[in-house]
């Protein structure tokens, strides 16, 4: 897949609904973590190709892979690094796409412009916040026939991480502040599925940042 959005002045911006992340909003999706060295991570047996079983105790063997998770604004435009897989990304913007500027300060930081959105269908994926600052995170639940009105985003105090189950859609972790690091373990495969809201709604997510 080509990961790379496909932009447009006539891009729509579907709004997110905010809520606050706790056991009850987060059922089904993913887990609040207040000890992040306790918290396991799923990892998802590779699926049988014929009618022959997987033999028990293989095909989930791979373990996980951590490291720091970055996302930091460059001026209006949002940006990611996975020091766990080696991957960097462009994240969103915080104006349209094609007005965003670079290098710029005191650009505002109302929401974020999502133009992409993925799951692992190997493992679970934990985020852990090292400078305990509020967070949001827009997630939607399991299955590939997704539409940009399954996401919510869940606001984080910053006093806990989160842990996302396998197959639930999500995205950045994204921050009000300049930057933010993320203890980040996921399943090593790292099978990625992605939908690109640009090219398949002709729309953008505005995920907001702050609590009304």
């Amino acid at each position: 897949m080509d990961l790379s959005p496909t932009l447009h002045e006539r891009l729509a911006q579907h709004a997110v609904p905010l809520v606050d992340a706790n056991a009850e909003t987060l059922a089904g999706l993913g887990e609040l973590v207040s000890d992040p060295e306790r918290q396991p991570i799923e990892i998802v047996t590779w699926p049988a190709q014929g009618w022959r079983p997987v033999d028990p105790g293989t095909g989930n063997e791979g373990g996980t892979t951590e490291g720091i998770f970055r996302f930091w604004w460059d001026g209006e435009v949002y940006r990611g690094a996975n020091e766990a897989v080696a991957d960097a990304y462009l994240l969103g913007w915080s104006v349209p796409p094609l007005a965003a500027r670079t290098g710029v300060q005191g650009a505002s930081r109302d929401h974020v412009l999502l133009w992409h959105a993925n799951y692992h269908p190997d493992g679970g994926q934990l985020f852990f916040p090292l400078e305990r600052r509020p967070f949001v995170v827009p997630l939607a639940p399991p299955g590939d026939d997704l539409r940009p009105d399954a996401f919510r985003a869940f606001w984080f105090d910053g006093s806990k991480g989160l842990y996302i189950h396998p197959g639930v859609w999500h995205e950045a972790i994204l921050v009000a502040a300049d930057e933010g690091r993320f203890f980040d373990k996921q399943g090593k495969v790292h099978a990625r599925i992605s939908c690109d809201f640009t090219k398949e709604f002709d729309c953008l997510l505005q995920v907001p940042l702050h609590r009304s």
